[in-house]
């Protein structure tokens, strides 16, 4: 098992990659990180899929109405996300 604070490409940990995903796709890192977060993405696998992993997810739902789950499934998909989460990237949570 990695230590996801200690796995440092483009000198951004794994887990600071992960925290700046969002703003990455957004356009709204500032040059420096921006390249730091390139650099890292460049040489780490693991980021590299799970930024693959968000942008499919961002086009699948972003065809997606907000109100074609039912509060259910919106349930069951917050608490797996936030069970994802809580475990980290490249864990299970079970």
């Amino acid at each position: 098992m990695r230590d996801w604070d200690r796995v440092d490409f483009g000198d951004l940990t794994c887990r600071q990659f992960v925290e700046l995903v969002t703003d990455y796709l957004e356009d709204e890192l500032d040059p420096d990180v921006r390249r730091r977060f390139e650099t890292h993405v460049d040489g780490c696998p693991g980021c590299e899929r799970y930024l693959d992993q968000v942008r499919t997810t961002q086009r699948t739902l972003g065809r997606m109405p907000l109100d074609a789950l039912s509060a259910g499934a919106r349930a069951q998909l917050m608490t797996a996300f936030r069970d994802w989460r809580s475990a980290g990237p490249g864990r299970s949570s079970s």
